[in-house]
């Protein structure tokens, strides 16, 4: 009884906290948005070199976007003659590095867990950009145009702060409904985790004594379709039975950065090769992620 009276403490407890993180988060961001035109960033991303890369980075961590959104406006970067690495850069960072993942990190991890985090992606992010750039990876780019239409177009935001606040609230709010289920889900599965799971099992398999642990987080989580909103929760539970920090950074890297969907949608633009090497990036970023948390945790 009293396990079953925790566990639900906790699912509870990370549900409400995660409920009002997500939702004034994604407001704010929503409302800085709305203050820096899109136009703007693409004319940043277009500069030389590596500063094209890190603006592509940049971007990538401002948008709390899901396949369907980041898709287009790849094809849209693309279309407008972006260079490659920096849409590459903003590729890698937009499913992995954005204010609700750092924002869920600091509640359930701490900041210092989350700053690393946020290091790890961001360089990631723009060193495989220009890897990709340099080994010839725009080669690999299906000639596919974005259709007209469908964007938002600067002039139809408000002009009254009010007017803006309450439109970056509904955004979020509607943001927040569209992962509640993934939310509720990894919040459910980590309190039972919490609850029931037996931390010898944890330790055996992935804890910090077996060198392991962390590539094989990174393998499951790529083919397992995991929201961040969904790993992260999961994570800190098998963390507080016993997994190494490295090993649940690993799973929520290898999860959250290359869904099943944005795979798919994916190889509708870029051939066979460049998808396989963006995998092949996130599971790279995963496992030196995990090791590198495994040496300053």
């Amino acid at each position: 009884m009293n396990t079953f009276i925790e566990t639900l403490k906790y699912f509870v407890m990370i549900t409400a906290e995660l409920t009002v993180l997500f939702v004034g988060i994604s407001t704010i961001v929503a409302l800085v948005l709305m203050y820096l035109p899109q136009e703007k960033i693409k004319i940043w991303m277009s500069g030389k070199g590596v500063f094209a890369n890190v603006m592509g980075a940049f971007f990538g961590s401002l948008t709390p976007f899901c396949a369907c959104s980041t898709i287009p406006m790849t094809l849209g970067f693309l279309n407008i003659g972006i260079p490659f690495g920096a849409v590459m850069s903003f590729v890698i960072a937009s499913p992995l590095m954005n204010p609700i993942i750092l924002t869920m990190l600091i509640a359930l991890m701490g900041i210092k867990s989350a700053l690393v985090y946020l290091a790890v992606i961001f360089v990631a992010s723009v060193l495989f950009g220009i890897i990709l750039e340099k080994t010839g990876g725009e080669k690999l780019v299906k000639k596919v145009r974005i259709k007209s239409g469908g964007h938002e177009n600067d002039e139809e935001r408000p002009s009254i702060f009010k007017d803006k606040l309450k439109l970056s609230f509904l955004k979020a709010w509607s943001d927040f409904r569209s992962v509640l289920v993934y939310l509720l889900i990894g919040v459910g599965i980590g309190a039972v985790i919490y609850g029931y799971l037996p931390q010898d099992f944890v330790l055996k398999f992935a804890g910090p004594n077996n060198p392991l642990a962390i590539p094989i987080a990174a393998v499951i989580g790529i083919p397992l379709y995991i929201r961040a909103e969904t790993a992260i929760p999961i994570g800190v539970a098998l963390m507080q039975k016993g997994m190494s920090v490295g090993a649940v950074i690993a799973l929520i890297i290898g999860g959250a950065g290359m869904a099943i969907p944005e795979m798919s949608m994916l190889a509708g633009i870029f051939k066979r090769k460049l998808v396989a090497a963006i995998v092949a990036v996130i599971f790279l970023t995963a496992v030196i992620g995990g090791f590198i948390f495994n040496l300053i945790a």
